[in-house]
């Protein structure tokens, strides 16, 4: 890794690690009892104010459950393939498979609810910045955002803002899977669909 390239992973770790966190429902509580780092040091490095330590990240790598060259953005080695590794999300009974190699962008993830199960964490709802898009491949889902609930059956998909109270849970008797496409600047999914037979190969886009 060169000059340069070091200089652009230390600038984005900050981001990175917040990103992580968010995606994954968790407070600055939940990864501090998972990494043993105080919650004010683990604010302090999101933001970047606080210096980046192998003894600071090693810890954090192990809580996420991913090589510390994925934690940080370390440039990679060129092998294009997708390495799907579930990891426990720390403070819940969850699953979580990163479906995306990098958080630059919206992230892509499969989640893993067991019955009576929720992402709310012990202080409650979660707020952020972002936009979160789900799609239930299996089981049922309630996706409380705001006064709104709604439980979606397989085969149905929701759009909510994450800067509203929100938190997503089983609601049957059967583990829930689901993916989730967040972004954490408040991207929104845009869907383009192809109408050739009736508009002679035109498109068409609406947003979910």
């Amino acid at each position: 890794m060169n000059r340069d390239e070091l200089e652009e992973v230390l600038r984005t770790v900050g981001g990175r690690l917040r990103s992580l966190r968010q995606q994954r429902h968790a407070t600055l509580d939940d990864i501090s009892e998972r990494s043993g780092i105080s919650p004010s040091t683990l604010s302090r490095l999101e933001s970047g104010q606080r210096k980046y330590t192998l003894d600071l990240l090693l810890p954090l790598a192990a809580a996420y459950g991913l090589p510390l060259d994925e934690l940080v953005g370390a440039p990679g080695t060129g092998d294009p393939r997708v390495h799907l590794r579930p990891v426990s999300v720390p403070g819940q009974d969850q699953t979580v498979v990163p479906l995306v190699r990098h958080y630059g962008g919206p992230h892509a993830h499969k989640h893993v609810l067991p019955p009576g199960t929720t992402t709310a964490s012990k202080q409650g709802l979660h707020t952020h910045q972002g936009y979160n898009w789900v799609y239930v491949l299996h089981g049922r889902l309630r996706v409380t955002a705001g006064p709104r609930q709604v439980v979606l059956a397989a085969g149905e998909a929701a759009e909510f803002d994450t800067r509203l109270p929100h938190a997503l849970g089983n609601a049957g008797e059967q583990p829930v899977e689901f993916l989730s496409l967040f972004g954490a600047q408040g991207e929104r999914m845009r869907v383009v669909t192809s109408w050739e037979e009736t508009t002679g190969g035109d498109e068409a886009e609406d947003r979910v």
